[in-house]
């Protein structure tokens, strides 16, 4: 590098005259561009061309015209898509869900973990846990000590599902000294009066209840404008008055007893994000609603010493999301590139998340809303 101190400074009214008077080795030397506003004065040399190689002829006649594609609309990614309508099905048409089957997963039968997250000793109830999400979330509260207590509208599928969660049990424990108490429980978790006898009989058969996960719930995908409203009053029903039933119902129990307790409403992340391309609105303004009634009831019992929280999974492979994605491929390929972690959860994913928050590895913690979503609502 030349040093400017090297020269005799030049003083001319116009700067690009002392440019010019700069020795070459300095010109071609400086580290930063000389910047100028007289850039006109500087004119662009082509590379020569090489002599000895052929010049390509082109026909012009024998260019093809481009093809004209339609160009993709501004946020078409981010809007619905109101070709997309799927109506859940009957109880009696879902699909049986399978069991989590493997070891190591039964804490301190295998490998130890903190006591705190022992459930030994609890009794759980999950509604809705006959199928999908809720029959894991069940599995997962057994192995980690807990009694529990199925509750589904299909008490028949329940039972099925008690006795193989036991089964499950024997086989992959066979050195366990004692069995999980596991039972099944009919309940229209949007009649109070079905609730209320589903309590009295799940006390009946256990003693008490410490803990409970409300499961139950669906979602369908209309366009809003075209919802029937008797499915969106069954929508709300279901998600949010049997969140709201049970919930009540096992709190009156527990400050009748005087005991503490955890609740774990699952609400979605469609509670805090509107999903694409299916139109959804009703569901998601009811997993809304189930994320922000688990935050207030948190503060309003917690003088009791209730725990409330909120475990708000994203895209999980369930047996019936499977049939939906099957019949739509297309769809499974656009949610997956929205997910970060780049693919969908597997209900077992959410065995750790509840596990947790109805210990007492959470014992400070109320009121807060665990996403489960592999990343998407923060993109």
């Amino acid at each position: 590098m030349i040093s400017l101190r090297a020269f005799t400074p030049i003083r001319l009214r116009r700067p690009v005259e002392a440019i010019a008077l700069l020795p070459v080795p300095l010109l071609t030397q400086q580290s930063r561009p000389i910047h100028t506003t007289h850039a006109h004065l500087f004119q662009y040399t082509p590379p020569k061309r090489n002599k000895n190689k052929p010049t390509e002829k082109t026909n012009l006649t024998d260019k093809k015209p481009k093809e004209k594609t339609k160009p993709t609309p501004g946020g078409s990614y981010a809007r619905t898509d109101d070709a997309i309508a799927v109506e859940y099905p009957e109880s009696g048409d879902l699909p049986s869900s399978r069991l989590v089957s493997g070891t190591g997963r039964a804490g301190a039968n295998v490998f130890p973990t903190l006591a705190t997250f022992s459930l030994q000793g609890k009794v759980g109830v999950v509604t809705g846990g006959a199928r999908g999400l809720g029959l894991v979330m069940g599995q997962g509260m057994v192995i980690s000590g807990a009694e529990l207590a199925i509750v589904d509208l299909n008490k028949e599928e329940a039972e099925k599902q008690a006795k193989l969660i036991v089964e499950t049990f024997k086989r992959e424990y066979p050195g366990a000294k004692k069995l999980p108490k596991v039972t099944a429980h009919y309940a229209d978790v949007s009649d109070p009066e079905s609730v209320d006898s589903c309590i009295a009989e799940i006390i009946s058969a256990h003693g008490k209840i410490d803990n409970l996960v409300t499961s139950a719930g669906f979602t369908e995908n209309f366009e809003a404008i075209k919802y029937p409203i008797d499915r969106m009053r069954k929508l709300w029903g279901v998600n949010v008055d049997g969140t709201y039933l049970f919930a009540t119902a096992v709190a009156r129990h527990l400050m009748d007893r005087g005991s503490k307790g955890s609740m774990v409403f699952i609400g979605s992340m469609s509670g805090s994000i509107v999903n694409v391309p299916q139109p959804q609105a009703p569901y998601n303004a009811a997993k809304a609603a189930v994320r922000h009634l688990a935050a207030s009831l948190s503060v309003e019992w917690s003088k009791a010493g209730i725990r409330v929280n909120c475990i708000s999974p994203g895209y999980m492979l369930t047996a019936l999301t499977q049939k939906i994605l099957d019949d739509n491929p297309e769809l499974k390929k656009q949610w997956t590139s929205l997910i970060p972690q780049g693919h969908m959860g597997n209900p077992p994913d959410l065995m750790g998340p509840v596990v947790f928050l109805l210990s007492d590895a959470s014992g400070y913690v109320t009121g807060a809303d665990l996403r489960v979503d592999g990343g998407y609502t923060v993109t």
